[in-house]
């Protein structure tokens, strides 16, 4: 079991559409896929329910904010499998997609995690620290790993303690990013806040002599860039400034572009069914689709 996490500190780069449709094509190439909705916009859960099915079947005690509320508030480590939905608007043939849901007062969880790490010794914080930061590692790990080939977290547009949980969980950074100046100005800073963290992790983990915890290495797959315009198959020039830019710092960046379509994306969530699973006619949608498709093709290529 692989554990992706789409992450950027700019908001509206397009994470959730791309963890939505790169779940959804995962899922329809016969592979086993859970998504893990941490952003509090719960973008991604409204991409596959509606807020009355959420409302009425998740929102109560079936969220990931009851998972952190149990921890914080119990000190006790509720299931992740109990938290597990099932979508039933797409068909995705032999594999699987399952949901676990965001909710909107998720945005209260940090500031309770990060009274956890209050310590009264060096051995207290270094040890809170890992209990904190391992939240979601060990969730995870508590699942039966031949019950899903991948996990794909979608990640809150900031770089908070539980955006961290995601990050020590992960085996792979994928970083969507809109080729404009806001957007690719924060690429260096996450790619410098992520290293520390490893850095620190470890360094607490050699440190505590304990095999409870293991050292964390998350690779990035690379920055994808998304809302891409398109004039005669390439990026508008005002553009590709931007994207050089990226490629001069150094990091990994994806071969596939992900075109602009607000009309396409915009409609999605309405129908529960991701993009790349519509069934439709027009060069637009099939454009569309087909870079998806490549998406997905990329990744598998990356982590196999």
């Amino acid at each position: 079991m692989k554990t992706i996490s789409v992450i950027n500190y700019k908001g509206g780069v397009g994470k959730t559409t791309i963890t939505a449709n790169l779940a959804a094509e995962l899922a329809y190439r016969g592979k086993r896929i859970l998504a893990i909705d941490l952003d509090p916009q719960a973008s991604l859960t409204f991409s596959f329910f509606t807020v009355d099915e959420w409302r009425k079947s998740y929102e109560g005690s079936k969220t990931i904010k009851n998972w952190y509320d149990a921890f914080i508030d119990k000190d006790t480590d509720l299931s992740l499998a109990s938290l597990i939905a099932h979508p039933k608007r797409i068909s995705v043939g032999r594999g699987k997609l399952d949901i676990i849901c965001s909710h909107l007062a998720l945005i209260n969880v940090d500031l309770d995690l990060a009274t956890r790490l209050i310590g009264g010794t060096e051995r207290d914080l270094r040890n809170n620290f890992l209990r904190v930061h391992s939240r979601l590692r060990h969730g995870l790990e508590s699942l039966n790993d031949r019950e899903y080939d991948f996990v794909l977290i979608d990640c809150p547009p900031n770089f908070n303690i539980v955006t961290k949980t995601a990050i020590a969980a992960s085996d792979y950074l994928l970083v969507p990013t809109k080729p404009d100046y806001l957007s690719t100005l924060g690429i260096e800073q996450l790619e410098k806040h992520v290293g520390e963290l490893v850095k620190n992790y470890n360094k607490y983990v050699t440190d505590c002599g304990n095999k409870e915890w293991g050292k964390i290495g998350p690779e990035t797959l690379g920055v994808l860039f998304t809302m891409i315009q398109i004039r005669n198959q390439q990026p508008i020039s005002a553009q590709q400034p931007y994207i050089e830019q990226v490629k001069r710092l150094g990091v990994t960046t994806m071969n596939t572009f992900i075109r602009e379509n607000k009309t396409i994306y915009a409609d999605a969530p309405e129908y529960g069914v991701p993009v790349v699973l519509q069934r439709v006619s027009g060069k637009t949608y099939e454009d569309v689709q087909s870079e998806l498709e490549e998406l997905t093709t990329e990744v598998l290529g990356k982590v196999s």
